[in-house]
């Protein structure tokens, strides 16, 4: 029997998660699928989790070449940053990348400069190195509805625009469950109590558009899934109600922003606004955290969130 390292969690139904060491621990999963001796990836974390990704395949007593997929489920670069250099140690591995990101992915200038806008370049060095691109006739575009063959084992995309438009979600069939990138939200493990796992919306910039990411929302549950796949972090249940929830804050997260969209000083506005939301959910939820230590907890998601408005804002939001 294997014996996976630290990092890596069997979930299941052939599902690993894999901390990439991105930030904090338990803050940004990758996840590699094995059926029948052959693998795929969804989302990568950035380069420097690529030796966790390949120690993960060889703990599992597989090889790189038995690797059919790595399938970034948009190209920010907290999710698909290490994708170009886990490509190259794969040799037989396809590439499934949204159409809108497939470019990105092939020539990621555009990407890594408009990360270096939001982030800063010391930022871009330090956290995700140089991002190298992947062959064209190594990148297929995928399609909403689209199925791709995992050793026989079906994994079906589908367009889930709303926190970015070159944003697709994978069905598996086998576990019921959603990879859900940053479609569903995020779940740190922090929050979690007796009551089970807590989840907040992701505003970050640039693509945030709230009516398309609740119909995307809906479109999951519609499934009826057992469970998520979240990249921040891991796998989670209860999806009917956590959903429920994502449903209710991104409503309130609108309201915030209209609310806001004149005032002086509007980006620490809006970072006051969403912490406040932010600690009276997470209270209400059993979190036995201080405000300080929430405020600790979501400092990047307050500051990227507030971002995100503020550009969904400045579009004309209604």
């Amino acid at each position: 029997m294997s014996t996976l390292p630290a990092y890596a969690q069997a979930l299941g139904h052939g599902v690993h998660a894999i901390d990439t060491g991105f930030q904090r621990p338990l803050f940004d999963a990758a996840y590699l699928i094995v059926e029948n001796g052959r693998a795929a990836f969804v989302d990568t974390g950035t380069n420097f989790a690529v030796p966790r990704l390949l120690g993960t395949l060889e703990a599992l007593g597989l090889r790189p070449a038995d690797v059919d997929y790595v399938i970034p489920t948009h190209v920010h670069l907290d999710h698909a940053g290490g994708v170009g250099a886990l490509m190259q140690r794969l040799p037989n591995a396809t590439a499934i990348v949204h159409p809108r990101g497939a470019r990105h992915m092939i020539d990621p200038s555009a990407l890594v400069a408009g990360a270096t806008a939001v982030y800063g370049a010391e930022e871009i060095a330090r956290s995700y190195g140089e991002i190298v691109g992947v062959p064209a006739d190594r990148v297929r575009e995928s399609a909403d509805g689209m199925t791709v063959e995992l050793a026989g084992r079906p994994l079906w995309l589908i367009d889930t625009p709303g926190h970015a438009r070159h944003h697709h979600c994978v069905w598996d069939e086998r576990s019921r469950g959603f990879f859900t990138g940053d479609t569903f939200g995020l779940s740190y493990r922090e929050f979690d109590t007796e009551r089970g796992p807590w989840l907040l919306p992701t505003t970050t910039p640039v693509q945030f558009e709230p009516g398309p990411l609740r119909e995307s929302v809906l479109r999951l549950l519609s499934f009826q899934p057992e469970c998520m796949y979240l990249t921040h972090y891991s796998r989670i249940g209860d999806v009917q109600r956590l959903g429920a929830s994502f449903l209710a804050q991104l409503d309130q997260l609108v309201a915030i922003g209209r609310s806001l969209r004149d005032a002086p000083d509007r980006h620490e506005a809006l970072k006051r606004a969403l912490l406040a939301n932010y600690l009276e959910i997470v209270k209400a939820h059993g979190c036995r955290f201080s405000d300080a230590e929430v405020a600790e907890l979501l400092a990047v998601d307050l500051e990227l969130n507030a971002q995100g408005m503020g550009i969904w804002l400045d579009k004309g939001a209604a």
